[in-house]
Order: structure tokens, then sequence, then C-alpha cells
């Protein structure tokens, strides 16, 4: 039986939310957008629709957890649905590849961005190894300690995006127009081709809400609090993002955004000068900070739930009596994520489980469909998905597409991604094994 606390509310499960999508890809991916949708309309025509994508996900998540409110979320969604051996290949590839990769990433660019600002001669994989190691010890003290950091973190971004969007309206002396019909001279065919090839780093910029659904054993009322955290946050990032792209474009025009690769730090050098450079740096460093601490809380509750299950070492699924947290399966997070971090890999890493991780997207979401056809006709849910089965086969088709259009465009990358996760299967296959030699 689980000994996590149950210590979370509203408000924290909102910030979870949110900060498991904004990390640095908003600062940096417009750029990607524009080099193949040349026009303002098209630009915030793709971003609005992988809004609608991110929403719709929120809106499915949001009764998944209002129907099981489980220890691990997703992983629990697809142990209680299918069968154990897939939500154990989840957990897997989430802990070789997805997390850990990510995080290891994410903290080399937080590491070069402090750098930048702080001028200090250390390298950043060192950086990254102390950032990782101080989260791992902050979430190792509590999850009110953990939380508490993502929500101060989270704000701070927040403020800091409403402060990018302000100076790019209020500073800007020549703004380019945004409000256009032109569209450029392409074939229908070209169009769809570079509307999909836009909508990959979209979708990534987007994704990390489902990562909330960790922590429904840690939250007061899973039902009420992940549900409407989930809805609230996705339409928070949202309107953020929607608000970021309409300054870019504004400040830079598409030509501008397109021709750059950082588009944060020249839209800001653009509106108030050389102090935008300085000030985009810290905005990203605090924005990846946060990204950090919400994956460092969120994540080792699946590794948790599968030793919970008999399908990890037993010791992942130790709980401190004093903080009430496991203390193992963060230390284990934060550890791999640090070897990565030294290795140099992850970018590479990345690439792999790019395929991999809108399987899952996907394949969760066609939990629902199981989950109300074993409802009880008296069951109360509180939370049901507006225009099911349409919006969530929908949500399937465009996780379906965006894996399609990620194996077109990066064959060997995804080959590789598959083959990681085809791994778990025979390591399923031994904790199985192994787990029932244990138990008798």
């Amino acid at each position: 039986m689980s000994q996590l606390a149950r210590r979370l509310g509203l408000f924290d499960a909102t910030m979870i939310v949110m900060g498991g999508i904004i990390g640095s890809g908003i600062f940096i991916n417009p750029y990607i957008v524009a080099r193949h949708l040349r026009t303002p309309a098209l630009i915030l025509g793709a971003w609005a629709l992988g809004g609608w994508v991110a929403l719709s996900g929120g809106f499915i998540w949001a009764e998944l957890a209002a129907r099981r409110p489980l220890l691990g979320g997703q992983y629990a969604y697809l142990r209680e649905a299918y069968h154990p051996s897939v939500a154990f290949i989840y957990g897997w590839t989430l802990l070789v590849v997805i997390q850990t990769g990510g995080m290891a990433a994410v903290a080399v660019t937080f590491a070069r961005y402090f750098l930048d600002v702080t001028h200090l001669e250390v390298a950043d994989g060192i950086i990254a190894i102390l950032v990782l190691a101080f989260l791992t010890i902050v979430n190792c003290l509590g999850v009110r300690a953990g939380s508490t950091a993502q929500n101060v973190l989270m704000s701070m971004k927040i403020a800091a995006i409403a402060g990018i969007v302000v100076c790019g309206i209020v500073f800007t002396g020549r703004p380019h127009p945004v409000a256009t019909a032109e569209l450029p001279p392409l074939r229908s065919w070209d169009l769809l081709k570079a509307a999909g090839a836009a909508l990959t780093p979209i979708a990534f910029s987007y994704g990390g809400w489902q990562t909330s659904s960790f922590m429904s054993a840690e939250l007061r009322d899973p039902r009420r609090d992940l549900t409407r955290g989930l809805l609230i946050g996705v339409m928070g990032v949202v309107i953020l993002y929607l608000s970021m792209n309409f300054v870019y474009i504004r400040v830079l025009g598409p030509d501008g955004l397109a021709a750059t690769t950082t588009p944060a730090s020249t839209a800001m050098q653009a509106a108030i000068g050389s102090r935008g450079a300085n000030l985009t740096a810290i905005i990203i460093a605090v924005s990846t900070l946060g990204f950090l601490s919400q994956g460092m809380l969120t994540a080792p509750r699946v590794y948790f739930a599968m030793a919970e299950d008999g399908l990890f070492f037993r010791s992942v699924a130790f709980v401190s009596k004093r903080t009430q947290v496991p203390v193992v399966a963060i230390s284990l997070q934060g550890v791999l994520a640090m070897i990565i971090a030294l290795s140099g890999r992850y970018e590479q890493i990345l690439n792999y489980v790019i395929s991999s991780d809108f399987i899952f997207f996907g394949l969760t979401a066609s939990t629902l469909f199981v989950f109300r056809r074993r409802a009880r006709s008296d069951e109360k849910v509180g939370y049901l998905v507006p225009g099911h089965p349409w919006t969530t086969g929908l949500f399937i088709a465009a996780s379906a597409l965006i894996v399609i259009g990620t194996v077109y465009s990066h064959p060997k990358e995804s080959l590789v991604g598959w083959m990681i996760l085809a791994s778990g299967i025979p390591v399923y296959l031994y904790w199985r094994h192994w787990g029932q030699k244990v138990k008798a």
C-alpha cells in the first residue's frame, strides 16, 4: 500500500501541468515553424492547431484522472486498460530515454544560459550535474518542498513570458503586420508537407501535460484537482504560446523570425536593445530550471509504481518515513540524468524517442474507450470529454500523423527508438519471472 502523502492541491496541480509543458521550446522552436510556413496567418494557425491538440489531450487526461485517480497516472491507465507489460514498456522507455535524456538535455541548456549570464569559467557539464543534484535533494526533502520549488519557478516563468509579450508590444518602434490574408504560392500538397513539418516542433513544445498524472497519489483530491489543473494549465499554456508567437511576428516579421535561431533573444534585442540578450538568457535559464524541477518531481512516481507492482527493483518502492516521498526513485532519476548529461549523448538520445513518445500518447488516449466500455451504468465520473468519441479519435489520429511524419523525416532515429522501446519486452519478462520468485 502506498505511503505517499496527499499534500498537493489545485494550484500545485496547475503549476505542475504548466511546468511540464513550458521548457525552452517556445524560446527557440518558433523559427523552425516560420521556415516552413512563411506567413503570419499560417504560423499562428499552426500554433493554434497545436494548442487544440494539446487541449484535446488535456480533456482526455482529465477524464482519465477522474475515472482512475491511481498511483503512476499514465502508467496506471495503460496497466488497467491493457496489460502490465504495456505499462512497463512505457515506464521503461520513460526511464531509459524519454525523461532521463530530456532532463539531461535541458540541464545542459540551463547550464549554457546560466554561464552566458554569469560568465563563470566552468564546464557546462559541471553546472548541469550540480543543478540536477540540487533538485534531486530538494525533492527528496518531501513532496511539499519539491512542489513549492516548482510553484515558485513556474510563477517566475509566467511573469517572464508576460514581460517578453509586454516589451514586444509596447517598445517595438516599427512593428510588422500580423493580420494579413496573404498566402504563399504553394500547391496543396506542398502546403500540407510544410504544415506537417512545422507541427512536429509545435507538438513537442506543447507536450508534457501528461506527466502531471504521475502525481495522482499525492493530490488531496485527484479527481477534482488534477482534472481542473489539466484544463486550466493547458489553456494557460496555449494563451502564453500564442502571445509569444504574436510578439515574434510583430517584432521580427515572418522572414526575420525564420532567419534567426534565437527568436526570443533577437526579438528582445529589437524591442529593448542590448539588454534584451542578457534578460532573455535569464528568462530561459529560469524556464529550463522550472522544467527540470517538474521532471524531478513527477517522473520518479512512475518508477515507484513499477516497483510497487513487482516489476522493478523493490528498493525503488522505498518511501522515507520522515519525508514520505520515494527517495530511491527520485535519486535514480537524478543519477541517470547526470550520467547522460556528462556523456554528451543526450541530443542523440532525444532523437530516438520522438516517434515513441507519441505512440504512447495515442495508446493512452485509446484507454478512454476501454474504461467507458467497462464503466457501470450508475458510475459517476464528475468530468467527461466534450465531443467524445470524435474528439478523442481525432487526438489519436493527430498522434499517429505526428509519428508518421517523424518516421518520414527521421527514419533511422525512429527505428533506433523503437528498438529501445522493444527492449522493454525481455526486461518485463525477466522482472515478472524474478518478481514472482521473490514473492514466493
